[in-house]
C-alpha cells in the first residue's frame, strides 16, 4: 500500500523474517481512501525471501563507488560522477545503461539503491544534504525532509530546474528521461514488489507537500513523469489483457477434441495476473493523483501548475479509455480560468492534442459544450501566445465538427484577421480559411477542376472573399487581411488570372454580375496580393520590421514578381481602359508598376505595352484632378523614369509632352484669370485649378525647373492677396507647388557648383515667396493660412544656419532668420489655432456624420503646427522666449500636445540651461499675469487656478533632474528672476502692504529643492535686499507667500530636494536617518577626486554657450527617462572642501553667478569668515551624515517574495486554499535585510524623476 511516510526498516541482520516487515503509517488525509489493498499479498508471484537468505553484499567501493552511509565518494576533480544526480546531470551516459545499473544493484541491496534514488530526488531539487542510512531507518518522512529544508544553499534561491543555460536544460531533460527509462525497465518485475515504488510515490508525495518551492517544484515534475509511465504500463497491460482474451476465447471456442486444457488454464493464469497487475497501477496512480496532483494543479507557482495540466493532457491522450472524461477533464477547463498566460497556454496546447483525434470527439462533446464560450472568448487573450492557440484550438474544434461553433462564435474570430499582431491574424486566417474556403461539394468541385479563371474553382472563392471583405466594414485594411490569409489561402490569393477575368470579361448567362462596390474591394485585394508577393514581407504595423529572406523565399519572390509583370504588362492597359473614370479604381490600378521587373519591357519586347499604359496614364490625367490619382499618376512615371532601365527615354519622352500640354493650359488660364479680375467665372477658375494640381502633384516628384513655374503661382499668390478674392484651393495649390519650385531649385544648387547670380537669384525668390506667406497668415480663409504658416516653418527649417554645415559654407548668402515681426506672427497663429478648446472644435463639427474621425484628424493637423514651430525654437531659428507661451499650456493640454511640449523643453534645456530656466519662470510669470488680471490682486491662494499654476511649476521643477550642479546656475538665475518679479511693482497703497506679486513667490517655493544649501543662502541674501524690517514682523495671511518662501530657502540640506508645498515636514525622517543609516559604504575621497570635481565645474560654467544647431531636425517625443536611483548616485557630496561650498564660490569669478556679481563683491569678507567656520561645521558629522544618506537611498532594499504584492496573495489564497507559500530558507542577504529599522524609508520621502512626476516611496 502507497503512503506518505519512508518505511521504517529493520536492522538487515535480524534473521527472524522480521527485516522484510514495512511500518507503514499514513499522514495525508487524501490517501486514508486507498488502503483496501493494506497488508495484501500479491498473488500470482512467490513472496519475499526472508533476510537470511539475501546474498551477500558487495564491498561498498564495488559498486559505483558509493559508501555504505549513502554519501558519494570523494573523487576529487575530474574523477567519475559517483551518484546519480552527477551522472543524470552530466548526461554522458546513456540513460538506458544507468537504469540498468540501478536495477542492478537494486536486486543486490535494495535498501541502498533505494537511498540512492532518495538523495537523486534530494540533490535534484538543489539541497546540498544527503540522507544517511541511519536517518532512512529511524526517521520519519517529515522529519528527513525538515532536516533537509535546513541544508539548502542560502545565498542563492535558484535550483536545478530553474537554473538558467543549456546546461541545465538539458539536466531538465535527463531528469524526466530517467524517471520514463527507470519505470519502463522495472515494468514486468520491480515495480510490482510493494516496497520500491511505495518508498518512491511516499517520498514524492511529502515533498509535493512541502512549503520549500523547489522540494514541491522538483518532485511534482517527478511525480507527474513517474504517472505518465506507469501510464504507458497500464496502456501495456491493458493491450496484453485484451490479446489474452481474444486468446482464451478462440482456444475456448474448438470443438472437444481440439480444446488445449493446459493452453486454457495457462491464458487464465495469466489473465489472472495481468489483472492483478492492472489493479496494482491503478491503484499507484490514484496515489499520485489524489495525493499530488489535486493538490498541485492549484499551486501558487504557475509553473508546477503547468507541469500537472500539460501531462494530464499526454495521459489523456495516451490512454483516452481511463482518462479522456469527465472526472478528468474538468481539470483541463477549470485552469482555462488560470491568470497565468502559461498555464492556460498549457491547457490550450493539452487540448489541442485531443481535438486532432476526431475519433475522440464524441468523448470531447460534453466537454465542448461547457467549456466552448471559454475557449472563443480567449481568443482574445491579453497574452498574444495564448490567443494564438486558442484560435488554433478553435479551428480543430471547427474541423471536427462544424456544428460547434454558432456563427456568433466565428464572427469572433472572423475580425482577428485585422489584429496588429501577425501571429493572431495568421491564425485567424487558417479560421477563416478553414470556415470559407475549404467546404466544397467534391463533385462539382471535380467537375470544375480543369476550368481556369473566372469559371475555375477559386472563381467562387475570390468572390466569397470579396463578400467578406465588404461585411467587414474595414475597408482601409485589405492588406491585413491579404497578410493573414496569405500561409494559408496562397494559392487563391495568387490567382490573378481569374482575377483579371471577374474585372475584364462580362459575366457568362445566369452568373452573377460584380457591382461597382465588388469591383473596387476586389482591385484593392488584388493589389495587396501583388504587393504582398512582390515584397514578401508583411505589410506596415504588422511585425518589427523586415527580416532576411532565405534563398527559397528569395527563389519564390522572384519568380512571382516574374509571374506577376507577366499578367499585368498585358491586362494593366486594358484595366485602366475599362475603368478610367472611376478614381478610386484608377489610384489603386496606378500601383501595380512599381512592383514590376521593368526589364522585361525590353527583354521580352513588350514596348507596345509600355505605350499602351502611358496613353492610358495620360488619359487618366487629363480626365482626373483628385490628388490621390494625380500623385499615383507622377510615381508612376517617376518609376517608369528610372535611370537604370532602358525605357527611360521612351518614358521621358512622354512626360515632358504631358507637361508641356499641362503647362501651356495653365499659362493661358492664368493669363484669362488675371485679366478678367473679379469678373472671372467659375469655368476661368477651375481651368487654372486643374491645371495647377496636376502640374503640382507632378512636381512633388518631378523637376520641373525649366518650365518655371514659379513665377505664374506667385502672380496668382500676390493677386489674391491684393485683391483678397483668390479662390481657397487655387492659393493652397499655388503655395504648395511654389514651395516645391524653391526646394528643386535648391538641390540643383546644392548637388553642382552654383555662381553668385545663381545664389542671388534663389534668395530673391525665397525672400520674396516668405513675404507672401507672412501675409498669407492673416487670410480669412484657415486652408491658406494652415498651409502658409506650414511652408514658413518648413522654409526657416531649410534656410536656416544649418544650410551651410557640411562643408557648404558657400551657401550663406541663402541663410534666412526670421525677424522679430515674423516670430511674433507665427507665435500668434500656434496660439489662435493650436491651444483652442475642446468647445469650440465641437461647435465647429456639430451635424457632421463622422465626428469622431474628423476630431481625430483635425488634432493630428493641429499637433503637426505645434510641432512645425516647435523645431523652430529646438533649433534656434526662433527665441527661446517665445517658448513661454508654449509651456504654459503643458498642464492644461498635455493629453494632446504634452508630449510635444515636453520634447521641446527637453531639447531646449540641451541647448541653454539658463535662457531655458528663465523661459520657465516667463512662462509661469505670463499664467500669473493673467489670473491677476481676472481675479483682482487679492488672489484666492486656496483657488484651482492658484494650485494649476503651483502644479505647473513642480512638473517644471521635477524636469531639472537630480544632478544639482548641472543645473546650479540656471536653478539660480530662475529664482532671481522670480524675485525680481515678485518685488518689481510696489504697492500702492504704501510700504506696508504687500507688493501685487508677492503671491508669485508661493509658486517659486516649488523650485527650492533644486538649489544647493549654499545658493540657498546665497538666494536668500538676495531676497533680503528687497525685504525691510517690517515684513520681517509681518505674520498675516497676505504675507504667507514670502514666509514659505524664506522657511523653504533656509531649510536645510537633508531636504534639498523635498518641495516646501507638499503639506509634509521632513526633519524628523531626515534626522531618523542620519542617526539610524548604515555606515559609509565607501571612502573618503582623494584630492584628486575633489580636483577632477573642481575642474569640470569650472568647465561647465565656463562653456556655458548656445550652440549653433543640432544635426537631427526631427522633433520626436523620445526622451530617455532616467533612473532617479542611478541619477542620485552621481550627485557629488556637498563637502566644505568640495567644489560649489560657499568661499568658493564667492572667490572664484569662474564659478560667481552673473547676476549675483556686485552683490557678492559687497559680502567678500563677511562671507569668507562665515566661510571659514562653515567649512569646521560640515568637515564633522553633518558632512557624514550627508554621505550616510546619499549612499543609503542609492540602493533600495526590497525584500524578495514569492508573489508581487499582498493584494495578490490573498487573491491566489482564496483561488488556491490548500497552498502553501513559503520560499527557501532566509538566506544571510536577508537575514540582514530584517535587521533594517522599518522606517528606514520614511514615508515622505518622494522620489523625483525628470518624467514630470513625484511618487511617493511607500
Amino acid at each position: 500500500m502507497i503512503n506518505s511516510e519512508f518505511p521504517v526498516l529493520q536492522d538487515s541482520s535480524n534473521e527472524s523474517g522480521q527485516g522484510d516487515t514495512v511500518s507503514l503509517s499514513l499522514s495525508v488525509s487524501e490517501l486514508d481512501d486507498t488502503g483496501e489493498g493494506k497488508g495484501k499479498k500479491k498473488r500470482g508471484r512467490p513472496g519475499r525471501p526472508p533476510a537470511t537468505n539475501k546474498k551477500a553484499r558487495k564491498s561498498p567501493v564495488d559498486k559505483g563507488g558509493r559508501r555504505p552511509n549513502g554519501m558519494a565518494q570523494q573523487n576529487g576533480e575530474g574523477g567519475d560522477p559517483t551518484t546519480l544526480f552527477e551522472v543524470v546531470k552530466l548526461g554522458k551516459s546513456a540513460m538506458q545503461s544507468v537504469v540498468d545499473d540501478w536495477i542492478e544493484s537494486y536486486k543486490q541491496d535494495r535498501d541502498m539503491a533505494l537511498l540512492d534514488l532518495i538523495n537523486f530526488f534530494i540533490q535534484c531539487s538543489g539541497c546540498k544534504g544527503t540522507v544517511r542510512i541511519e536517518m532512512f531507518r529511524n526517521m520519519q518522512n517529515a522529519e528527513i525532509i525538515r532536516k533537509m529544508t535546513e541544508e539548502f544553499d542560502e545565498d542563492s534561491g535558484d535550483y536545478p530546474l530553474t537554473i538558467a543555460g543549456p546546461q541545465w536544460k538539458k539536466f531538465r531533460y535527463n531528469f524526466c528521461e530517467f524517471i520514463g527509462v527507470l519505470i519502463r525497465q522495472c515494468q514486468y518485475s520491480i515495480i510490482y514488489d510493494e516496497y520500491m515504488m511505495d518508498t518512491v510515490i511516499s517520498l514524492l508525495t511529502g515533498l509535493s507537500d512541502s512549503q520549500v518551492r523547489a522540494f514541491r517544484h522538483t518532485s511534482t515534475l517527478a511525480a507527474m513523469k513517474l504517472m505518465t509511465a506507469l501510464v504507458n504500463v497500464a496502456l501495456n497491460l491493458s493491450i496484453n489483457q485484451d490479446n489474452t482474451q481474444r486468446q482464451y476465447e478462440a482456444e475456448r471456442n474448438k470443438v472437444a477434441g481440439k480444446r488445449a486444457t493446459d493452453k486454457l488454464e495457462l491464458l487464465l493464469e495469466k489473465r489472472k495476473e495481468l489483472q492483478e497487475n492492472q489493479d496494482e497501477i491503478e491503484n499507484m496512480m490514484n496515489s499520485i493523483f489524489k495525493g499530488i496532483f489535486v493538490h498541485r494543479y492549484r499551486d501558487a507557482i504557475a509553473e508546477i501548475r503547468a507541469i500537472c495540466i500539460e501531462e494530464i493532457g499526454v495521459w489523456m491522450k495516451l490512454y483516452s479509455d481511463a482518462f479522456l472524461n469527465d472526472s478528468y477533464l474538468k481539470y483541463v477547463g477549470w485552469t482555462l480560468h488560470d491568470r497565468q498566460g502559461e498555464v492556460r497556454l498549457k491547457c490550450l496546447k493539452a487540448l489541442q492534442t485531443l481535438y486532432t483525434n476526431r475519433g475522440l470527439f464524441p468523448k470531447l462533446e460534453l466537454f465542448t459544450n461547457r467549456f466552448k464560450d471559454r475557449i472563443v472568448s480567449m481568443t482574445l487573450d491579453k497574452e498574444y501566445d495564448v490567443a494564438v492557440e486558442a484560435i488554433r484550438l478553435v479551428t480543430l474544434i471547427l474541423h471536427g465538427s462544424e456544428d460547434a461553433l454558432s456563427n456568433e462564435d466565428c464572427e469572433n474570430v472572423y475580425h482577428l484577421v485585422y489584429s496588429a499582431h501577425r501571429p493572431v491574424a495568421v491564425a485567424a486566417g487558417e479560421f477563416l480559411h478553414r470556415k470559407l474556403f475549404s467546404r466544397h461539394d467534391p463533385q462539382a468541385e471535380e467537375a470544375l477542376a480543369k476550368r481556369r479563371g473566372r469559371n475555375s474553382p477559386n472563381g467562387n472563392l475570390i468572390r466569397m472573399l470579396v463578400l467578406f471583405f465588404l461585411e467587414s466594414e474595414l475597408h482601409e485594411h485589405a492588406a491585413y487581411l491579404v497578410d493573414s490569409l496569405w500561409d494559408s489561402s496562397q494559392e487563391l490569393l495568387k490567382d490573378w488570372d481569374c482575377m483579371i477575368e471577374l474585372l475584364l470579361e462580362e459575366p457568362v448567362q445566369g452568373e452573377e454580375v460584380l457591382g461597382d462596390r465588388h469591383e473596387s474591394a476586389l482591385i484593392e485585394l488584388m493589389v495587396c496580393t501583388i504587393r504582398q508577393a512582390a515584397e514578401a514581407h508583411p505589410p506596415v504595423g504588422r511585425g518589427t520590421g523586415k527580416r532576411v529572406l532565405t534563398a527559397k523565399e528569395k527563389k519564390t519572390q522572384v519568380d512571382d514578381k516574374n509571374k506577376l509583370t507577366e499578367h499585368f504588362i498585358i491586362a494593366l492597359p486594358m484595366l485602366l481602359s475599362k475603368y478610367q473614370a472611376d478614381a478610386e479604381k484608377v489610384a489603386n490600378l496606378l500601383q501595380i508598376p512599381q512592383y514590376f521587373d521593368l526589364e522585361v519591357y525590353s527583354s521580352g519586347r513588350m514596348e507596345k505595352h509600355l505605350d499602351a499604359l502611358l496613353k492610358q496614364i495620360r488619359v487618366v490625367v487629363e480626365k482626373h484632378t483628385e490628388t490621390e490619382v494625380l500623385e499615383a499618376c507622377s510615381k508612376t512615371y517617376s518609376i517608369l523614369c528610372s535611370e537604370e532601365y532602358t525605357i527611360m527615354n521612351r518614358v521621358d519622352i512622354a512626360r515632358s509632352q504631358l507637361i508641356d500640354e499641362l503647362t501651356d493650359r495653365f499659362s493661358h488660364s492664368v493669363e484669362d484669370l488675371l485679366q478678367e479680375g473679379d469678373e472671372a467665372d467659375d469655368d476661368d477658375i477651375y481651368n487654372v485649378l486643374s491645371s495647377l494640381k496636376k502640374l503640382t502633384a507632378f512636381h512633388n516628384a518631378h523637376d520641373l525647373t525649366k518650365w518655371d513655374l514659379f513665377k505664374n503661382c506667385y502672380r496668382l499668390l500676390k493677386m489674391g492677396i491684393e485683391q483678397g478674392s483668390m479662390p481657397e484651393q487655387i492659393a493652397v495649390q499655388a503655395l504648395q507647388c511654389s514651395h516645391y519650385s524653391i526646394l528643386w531649385q535648391l538641390v540643383r544648387i546644392t548637388e553642382g557648383s552654383p555662381s553668385k547670380d545663381d545664389l542671388v537669384a534663389l534668395r530673391r525668390v525665397v525672400k520674396s515667396f516668405l513675404a507672401v506667406c507672412q501675409q498669407c497668415l492673416s487670410n480669412v480663409n484657415t486652408p491658406v493660412k494652415e498651409q502658409a504658416f506650414m511652408l514658413l516653418c518648413d522654409l526657416l527649417m531649410i534656410f536656416s544656419h544649418q544650410l551651410t554645415t557640411g562643408s557648404r559654407e558657400a551657401l550663406q548668402p541663402l541663410v534666412f532668420n526670421p525677424d522679430n515681426t515674423l516670430q511674433s506672427e507665427l507665435l500668434s497663429f500656434v496660439l489662435d489655432h493650436v491651444f483652442i478648446d475642446q468647445d469650440d472644435e465641437n461647435q465647429s463639427m456639430e451635424g457632421d456624420e463622422e465626428d469622431e474621425a474628423n476630431k481625430i484628424e483635425a488634432l493630428h493637423k493641429r499637433r503637426n503646427l505645434l510641432a512645425a514651430f516647435s523645431k523652430l525654437i529646438i533649433y534656434d531659428i526662433v527665441d527661446m522666449p517665445a517658448a513661454a507661451d508654449i509651456f504654459k499650456h503643458y498642464m492644461k493640454y498635455y493629453n494632446d500636445y504634452g508630449d510635444i511640449i515636453k520634447e521641446t523643453l527637453s531639447k531646449t534645456r540641451q541647448t541653454d540651461k539658463i535662457q531655458c530656466a528663465k523661459t520657465l519662470i516667463l512662462s509661469l510669470q505670463q499664467l500669473f499675469n493673467e489670473l491677476v488680471q481676472d481675479q483682482g490682486p487679492n488672489l484666492d491662494r486656496t483657488s484651482s487656478h492658484v494650485s494649476g499654476i503651483k502644479e505647473l511649476a513642480r512638473r517644471f521643477a521635477l524636469t531639472f533632474g537630480l544632478d544639482q550642479i548641472k543645473t546650479r546656475e540656471a536653478v539660480a538665475t530662475l529664482h532671481k528672476d522670480g524675485i525680481d518679479f515678485a518685488f518689481k511693482f510696489p504697492n500702492p497703497k504704501g510700504a506696508e502692504y504687500p507688493p501685487p506679486n508677492l503671491a508669485f513667490l508661493e509658486v517659486l517655493c516649488e523650485f527650492s529643492s533644486k538649489l544647493l544649501r549654499q545658493d540657498k543662502k546665497t538666494v536668500h541674501s538676495y531676497l533680503e535686499k528687497f525685504m525691510t524690517e517690517y515684513m520681517m514682523e509681518r505674520r498675516e495671511d497676505v504675507w504667507l507667500p514670502l514666509i514659505a518662501y524664506r522657511n523653504s530657502l533656509l531649510t536645510g540640506g537633508d531636504e534639498d530636494r523635498m518641495s516646501v508645498t507638499t503639506g509634509s515636514t521632513t526633519s524628523r525622517a531626515s534626522t531618523v536617518r542620519s542617526k539610524r543609516g548604515r555606515p559609509p559604504l565607501h571612502k573618503k575621497r582623494t584630492d584628486a577626486a575633489d580636483e577632477s570635481v573642481d575642474g569640470s565645474w569650472v568647465m561647465r560654467n565656463d562653456t556655458i554657450q548656445t550652440p549653433g544647431g543640432l544635426q537631427t531636425p526631427q522633433l520626436t517625443s523620445t526622451v530617455l527617462r532616467e533612473n532617479p536611483r542611478q541619477a542620485a548616485e552621481h550627485i557629488p557630496e556637498q563637502d566644505s572642501s568640495e567644489p560649489g561650498s560657499e568661499p568658493d564660490y564667492i572667490h572664484n569669478p569662474q564659478m560667481q553667478m552673473s547676476w549675483l556679481d556686485q552683490q557678492k563683491m559687497d559680502e567678500v569678507n563677511r562671507k569668507e569668515r562665515g566661510g571659514m567656520n562653515y567649512m569646521k561645521a560640515r568637515s564633522g558629522g553633518v558632512r557624514q551624515q550627508v554621505r550616510g544618506l546619499m549612499e543609503d537611498d542609492a540602493e533600495p532594499i526590497f525584500e524578495d517574495v514569492m508573489m508581487s504584492s499582498r493584494g495578490q496573495l490573498e487573491d491566489m489564497n482564496e483561488e488556491f486554499e490548500d497552498t502553501m507559500v513559503i520560499d527557501l530558507p532566509p538566506s544571510r542577504n536577508r537575514r540582514e535585510r530584517a535587521e533594517l529599522r522599518p522606517d528606514f524609508f520614511d514615508s515622505t520621502a518622494i522620489i523625483e524623476d525628470d518624467s514630470g512626476f513625484g511618487m511617493q516611496m511607500f
